[in-house]
């Protein structure tokens, strides 16, 4: 035994040594990738900090951690983009208040049109057009394309935001890092199942339910809501009736969501906002237009551009009982004295003309063989069809200035800076509607007078606004640069909490921002 011993001391010694030797290795491995590894390093380990302070935002945060790529985050690769101070925390809202929880893939009510599970087929855009027929059967002169197109609900952006927001880049599953709060909650679709004729308490009691959850959870508790938002897909209108409202014999539709002190907090993106009392944040209406890429932008950009436009001026919908939209009725008797020059969709007649309304390859046919496309208000100033004329590169006509981008989309209106246009170029048409009911003027005569090359300035400035007024394919990464309807708001929504979180006052909207409706 003792013979051996210098043999046993040495293979000790070589063991400590190795010992020594791996940790200091390791120890350098830690430090480089504490201290010199970032987002521009273009190395994957990251090391997230377990809290900041609540009164900060984001901004000096390294990424999020990675997470798979089949899971409801993404990972994140070394070419995204900086997430500093765009950190966001989705809420785990409990399934009792997720009207779409019992819809499964493969359910035969994905097939059902009607079927609210019909919103949840390809992640809220809806089915997948089917190719047009060759024969005009289906309405289609041949515009639309047999890819990139669907036939989405207009109420289902709650859906097509909350799955856009499932692969957001930076999102955290830290609260205390994030700079905003998401909430996935579907309002639209919670009030559409008891939408008018239940009393109050049936209408109102679902949403305030949720909103006492989600003012109880601790998240909420730093900023009383403020760093939170959410999508209502829906106009909100549908959202602020009061108590006393359901006095009388009149049929009430909506309920008070966006009356209660919790959701006035937040920060709400709607499909119409009211312009004399702003409280929420007007977005577009979803199209049935969902690219997977740039390139797929502007091909359609060109289609739309070349497209032979015979008609002079169109429009799609429907009368009013008792002619309680007068302006509506006089569009309509503008096309039906003027068969030649109006491309007309009749919604009417039932069922039959509710289908022939939401039939993409016919509204998008139409308006891209149309120069002028009529926008009436109907229940409320907003129409998705505005949306539909800005994708089919046709010029939208106004009969209400509460009706215009300007006061309601003012977010996606032209970019002066990026378009060059320097903000001047108009590209719709407002119509006074106390001189069209009067009979000063007439839909033809007004329309008639802009020159071809008036039209196609107009034109032109309203294919250049497409990219901001579509959303694209949740599914996928986009190829490209565009920034779609979705990328506008948000970074508005982001900027907005940032002020909030830097202790500016934000309070309501300018004086500037508040008018006096006109023919309304």
């Amino acid at each position: 035994m003792d013979a051996h011993y210098p043999k046993y001391l040495l293979y000790g010694i070589l063991i400590l040594g190795s010992w020594l030797i791996s940790c200091l290795l390791h120890f350098q491995f830690f430090h480089l990738s504490l201290f010199s590894y970032g987002p521009g390093s273009g190395a994957t380990f990251v090391l997230i900090p377990l809290s900041v302070p609540m009164a900060l935002d984001a901004s000096s945060l390294p990424a999020p951690p990675a997470v798979a790529d089949d899971g409801p985050l993404r990972r994140l690769s070394s070419a995204a983009p900086s997430c500093q101070g765009r950190y966001v925390y989705m809420l785990d809202v409990p399934s009792r208040f997720n009207v779409l929880s019992d819809c499964v893939e493969g359910s035969p009510a994905f097939q059902d049109v009607w079927h609210v599970c019909s919103l949840m087929a390809n992640v809220g855009m809806g089915p997948v057009l089917p190719p047009a027929t060759g024969n005009g059967s289906d309405g289609d002169t041949g515009v639309i394309p047999n890819s990139g197109w669907y036939a989405t609900d207009q109420y289902a952006l709650e859906v097509i935001v909350h799955n856009r927001m499932r692969q957001y880049e930076c999102l955290t599953d830290d609260p205390t890092a994030a700079t905003a709060l998401y909430v996935p909650y579907y309002p639209g679709l919670e009030l559409q199942q008891h939408l008018c004729g239940f009393n109050a308490t049936v209408r109102n009691g679902p949403s305030s339910e949720f909103l006492q959850w989600l003012s109880a959870r601790p998240q909420w508790a730093a900023f009383g809501g403020r760093d939170h938002f959410m999508v209502v897909g829906k106009t909100t209108w549908m959202f602020r009736h009061k108590e006393g409202d359901d006095s009388g014999t009149q049929k009430v539709c909506g309920n008070n969501f966006l009356e209660q002190p919790e959701s006035g907090n937040m920060t709400v993106l709607t499909y119409e906002s009211n312009i004399w009392d702003r409280r929420d944040f007007a977005v577009p209406y979803p199209s049935y237009f969902h690219p997977t890429s740039a390139g797929e932008v502007s091909a359609w950009q060109a289609r739309v551009r070349a497209a032979e436009r015979p008609w002079l001026f169109a429009f799609a919908g429907a009368r009013r009982a008792n002619g309680t939209l007068a302006i509506r009725d006089r569009v309509i008797e503008s096309c039906a004295s003027s068969p030649s020059r109006c491309g007309f969709i009749d919604c009417s007649h039932g069922l039959e003309g509710s289908i022939t309304c939401r039939s993409p390859r016919r509204l998008i046919s139409v308006f891209a063989s149309s120069r002028f496309c009529l926008q009436p208000r109907g229940d409320s100033y907003m129409r998705r069809s505005s949306v539909d004329a800005i994708m089919a590169g046709c010029i939208p006509v106004f009969f209400h200035e509460a009706s215009t981008f300007k006061k309601q989309y003012r977010w996606h209106e032209p970019d002066p800076e990026s378009s060059g246009n320097g903000g001047g170029r108009p590209y719709s048409v407002l119509i006074d509607p106390d001189e069209l009911l009067e009979g000063k003027v007439d839909i033809e005569g007004v329309l008639a007078r802009y020159t071809d090359e008036e039209v196609a300035a107009m034109r032109e400035e309203v294919i250049k606004m497409i990219p901001r007024f579509l959303y694209k394919d949740p599914r996928v990464r986009f190829e490209g640069d565009t920034r779609d309807a979705f990328d506008i708001a948000f970074d508005e929504v982001m900027a907005r909490i940032r002020r909030i979180k830097n202790g500016e006052d934000l309070g309501r909207f300018a004086a500037a921002d508040v008018m006096v409706a006109k023919g309304s």
